[in-house]
């Protein structure tokens, strides 16, 4: 989908189509969740500080997120998708992968696709099509918005050559400044790089998988199980936070709204954590492993508490998060034999 959550602020707000719109917390350690086309003309992108993205695009309209309103949005799109398709594996309220493997006509039936979404919608998406999930992914980016590439591995690897090896999946900055440090820059040099240089850097498994990326070779296939293994909430504090008395209430909320989206999406986990980010900038992680698997307040609270009481932060916190981890379909009558047990 195509500047999703600002997309959807537009199907309530259409006087402000045509204008830089930016979906972004009030806050002065707030980010951009995302960005309209024209915003983006002023430097303005995802995940950047909204302070600096104020600076960018001072004259922008800056709205604050509405997360149930995207995932409503989200449910209308997949279940158009899903009318369309058989094998679809959704990887965020934004995006998903098909398989058009069996389809007769796959490159008429995603223009059609494309059609009805807008048309029962409102809202525009970019298609990819490819012989792999890999290249399917690149190319649906490649032509933002209303974007329609069809590319087999070959092609993608000739025309993204010159790109920086950050374009692909599972390459991220980190990586990227490795690999820059080596020499290497863009995909066309990883994908030609010696294999034993790689090895060298990044060890032979990540060397290969990473020249690999660079050539778009992959098998992954599509699958219906969503592979989301953990959900957590977290916030980021205007400013740092002193002392459990403090503390414990935020956590607690944060708590509740992660139960009610496990509960929503039917779904439980064996390992609670938490997360704690100081004034220092120093992330710290705790987390216990039940015996069983859990999704209610009841069960993930008690522990998310205690963690936090054992941790005992000695500075103040800028940002505190609740994470369940270890999901599965939860089980009917899980839930009650655990809070007991707990």
């Amino acid at each position: 989908m195509d500047a999703f959550y600002v997309s959807v602020e537009l199907r309530r707000r259409p006087e402000l189509r045509g204008r830089p719109v930016i979906v972004a917390g009030g806050g002065p350690r707030s980010v951009v969740t995302t960005a309209s086309y024209e915003a983006r003309r002023f430097g303005v992108g995802s995940a950047m500080p909204a302070a600096r993205a104020r600076r960018l695009c001072p004259e922008g309209i800056y709205l604050a997120p509405d997360f149930a309103y995207y995932r409503e949005a989200s449910r209308e799109v997949m279940a158009i998708v899903r009318a369309q398709v058989a094998t679809v594996e959704v990887i965020g309220l934004d995006e998903a992968y098909l398989d058009v493997t069996g389809l007769p006509a796959p490159h008429a039936a995603m223009r059609r696709l494309a059609i009805e979404i807008e048309r029962t919608t409102g809202l525009h998406c970019s298609i990819g099509i490819g012989p792999s999930k890999l290249v399917a992914k690149v190319a649906s980016d490649a032509e933002k918005p209303s974007g329609f590439v069809v590319l087999s591995r070959a092609q993608a690897c000739a025309r993204f050559a010159g790109a920086p090896c950050g374009l692909v999946p599972g390459i991220g900055p980190k990586t990227v400044e490795r690999l820059r440090r080596c020499g290497i820059e863009t995909l066309g040099q990883l994908a030609a790089a010696s294999p034993v240089q790689l090895a060298g850097q990044f060890g032979a498994k990540l060397g290969a998988e990473l020249q690999r990326r660079a050539r778009f070779e992959d098998e992954t296939p599509v699958s219906e199980q969503r592979k989301v293994i953990s959900e957590s909430r977290e916030i980021t504090f205007d400013d740092d936070i002193v002392g459990l008395e403090q503390l414990e209430p935020i956590l607690e909320n944060l708590v509740t709204r992660l139960c009610a989206a496990l509960v929503d999406q039917g779904r439980c986990g064996r390992t609670i954590g938490i997360k704690i980010r100081l004034s220092d900038f120093s992330t710290h992680t705790r987390a216990r492993t039940l015996p069983a698997p859990v999704s209610s307040v009841e069960a993930v609270g008690p522990v998310a508490l205690d963690l936090l009481r054992r941790f005992a932060p000695v500075r103040p916190v800028r940002l505190v998060g609740v994470r369940v981890a270890g999901l599965e379909p939860a089980r009917a009558g899980a839930a009650q034999q655990l809070s007991l047990s707990l």
